[in-house]
């Protein structure tokens, strides 16, 4: 038996079945039961040895995705195992904590288990600055930039942040709102949380809307949890905002359990959007406004430039992958702000 057996038997993708067996968080408790109870009664082992001695070989990708509650990262996970099958490429997934140092453990990968190339999915630009020119190997960055750092072994693709969170501000100022606030992320320079920030403050400033970073900003890690406790404190600061853009879906998801929790009715009384555009946002109540990125184009590129620069040592390659704004159910028109702007 195989794993393609386990996924056929079990009704689940091949990525899906490969997480389960790496005991990887990122799949649904039902989900998990369903694969473990076909590897039980068919008594499946997985051949640990043989698949080590197939990466020793020189067939091995790494995947280092930092952060362990990221949907967004879940789905690309899974779209980058699927196309790296599909090349017969062994790949093997490490997740991070969202404040560690993912350039330092991709160096100690690089020394104990020698990979072709790795594919980081988040990545803190300054790390990348000061620590990775011992990596040799070629590696891609998704979802943020290496444009400007220069490594002629390391592509990137992202989206354009600071223009998608423009087009939210503006979103939100056409329907009416002039008390926004912006939720979540970390504000360091290297952060794309960052430049999603500067996106924001950019277009208040040109559409004269007020803004106070130290009222109207609450940093939070990407969690729904994380989501819901922002929430709070920033409604302690700012109870007469209309509405709160979140750096995340899984952020926005737990601002919206927030507001209902505190009587507060969404989109009625306050509009929420979210950013990422993951599955989850399609299904909640209300449907989620969102910036939606696209998962496919970011995992079948990036994973074409790394296998690409595996066999031929090209120049690095950055791109810039297109967004779409989704307007969804949850942010509402304040018809007597309108005379306003």
């Amino acid at each position: 038996m195989t794993i393609k057996d386990i996924a056929r038997l079990s009704g689940c993708g091949v990525a899906t079945v490969s997480r389960v067996l790496n005991q990887h968080p990122d799949v649904s408790e039902e989900t998990r039961r369903r694969v473990l109870a076909v590897v039980e009664e068919y008594g499946f082992q997985p051949n640990n040895n043989a698949k080590h001695l197939k990466q020793q070989g020189g067939n091995g990708i790494i995947i280092l995705v930092k952060g362990t509650q990221n949907m967004l990262f879940a789905d690309l996970v899974e779209r980058v195992q699927t196309r790296l099958q599909e090349d017969d490429r062994e790949a093997v997934v490490y997740y991070l904590d969202e404040d560690a140092d993912e350039v330092g453990y991709a160096l100690q990968l690089c020394r104990e288990r020698k990979p072709l190339g790795i594919l980081f999915l988040g990545g803190d630009l300054e790390l990348f600055r000061a620590r990775f020119q011992p990596i040799t190997i070629p590696c891609v960055l998704l979802t943020n930039t290496a444009r400007d750092l220069g490594f002629e072994n390391l592509s990137s693709l992202t989206t354009d942040d600071g223009e998608a969170a423009a087009q939210v501000i503006e979103f939100l100022a056409g329907q009416g709102h002039r008390r926004v606030c912006i939720l979540g992320g970390n504000w360091s320079c290297s952060q794309i949380s960052y430049r999603r920030l500067e996106g924001c403050r950019r277009t208040f400033a040109r559409l004269n809307l007020p803004f106070d970073q130290d009222r109207q900003c609450e940093p939070c890690r990407y969690s729904m949890g994380e989501g819901y406790a922002a929430t709070l404190r920033l409604l302690e600061r700012c109870p007469d905002l209309t509405a709160i853009f979140a750096m995340s879906d899984v952020m926005a998801m737990g601002t919206i359990r927030a507001l209902r929790d505190l009587g507060r009715r969404v989109p009625e009384d306050i509009s929420v959007v979210g950013f990422d555009g993951i599955s989850m946002a399609r299904y909640s109540v209300p449907r989620l406004a969102t910036v939606r990125q696209d998962t496919q184009r970011l995992a079948e590129r990036g994973v074409e430039i790394l296998l690409h620069n595996i066999e031929r040592r090209n120049r690095p390659v950055h791109e810039v992958v297109p967004f779409q704004l989704i307007p969804g159910e949850s942010v509402a028109r304040l018809e007597g702000e309108l005379s306003a702007i």
